[in-house]
């Protein structure tokens, strides 16, 4: 037994939300069972400003938890407009790594559009001046994400995650074009979701990574249950299989991608 956990692949979920409800009194045992499946490490992320002390506090507790903070786009209109000043400065903690998620959402928020614009644009200026790898959530509003991604690269580069990425095989493109990763959830484990592997399958490899969006969209064979940062396992899995490769080769790649995107944590993990 001891042999089998010691050579076992290891992963991160890039992505999850342990300050949720879903987690309340739970977190200890969430992260014994995600480090039982190979999931040292995993960045759970604030998506309201007012709450980032909370998250803050997760990742303070717990060595393998980072944290991200910013304003998601269906809270845009609801939230006070982060500042570039308010981002940059919470970026002096040596546990956050990355700014968002932000990002456009038009199939919940159409309405909030251009607020959600304006606040992408602040999120994306934060991320010139830390440093740090910006999160992207985009639903049903593909044309306006490539454009104003693209748009602003131009205006200064930077470093950026298509987080849960489901949309088009063109955004996917235009993304790629400018250098940024996508990450794969349990929607691209789905039955159904033979397009979006295909979309993943044609992109680079050294470009992917994993995660879970925890507690929403569990892979099978956890699918309709809550969704928790072990079971990034099962959709690494799959993104081995997507890829033609073994699970250990896959995970070690997904683990320089992340290390390569999220410098920060990478540099947090050698010091330690």
């Amino acid at each position: 037994m001891t042999e089998t956990t010691q050579i076992q692949p290891q992963i991160t979920d890039s992505h999850c939300h342990l300050d949720f409800p879903d987690f309340e009194g739970q977190i200890g045992t969430i992260i014994a069972r995600a480090r039982t499946a190979g999931v040292t490490r995993m960045v759970t992320i604030c998506t309201r400003l007012r709450n980032e002390p909370a998250v803050r506090a997760i990742a303070e507790a717990h060595d393998p938890v980072f944290y991200a903070a910013g304003t998601h786009p269906m809270s845009a209109a609801e939230e006070p407009m982060a500042t570039v000043e308010d981002l940059v400065a919470l970026a002096n903690h040596p546990k956050f790594v990355g700014i968002g998620e932000t990002g456009l959402d038009y199939h919940y928020t159409a309405e909030s559009a251009e607020v959600q614009q304006q606040s992408l644009r602040l999120h994306i200026e934060a991320c010139r001046q830390t440093g740090l790898p910006l999160i992207i959530h985009a639903r049903a509003a593909d044309d306006d994400m490539a454009r104003i991604l693209a748009e602003e690269h131009r205006n200064g580069a930077y470093s950026c995650v298509m987080h849960c990425f489901s949309s088009s095989a063109a955004l996917a493109t235009a993304a790629l074009d400018l250098g940024f990763y996508l990450s794969m959830s349990g929607i691209a484990t789905f039955p159904r979701s033979t397009e979006l592997r295909g979309i993943f399958a044609a992109a680079p490899l050294d470009r992917i990574l994993v995660e879970t969006d925890a507690p929403y969209l569990a892979p099978p064979p956890h699918r309709g249950k809550r969704n928790e940062p072990a079971f990034a396992a099962h959709t690494a899995r799959v993104g081995a299989e997507v890829f033609g490769l073994g699970y250990a080769e896959f995970a070690a790649q997904t683990q320089r991608n992340f290390d390569r995107l999220f410098t920060k944590a990478a540099a947090n993990r050698a010091v330690a």
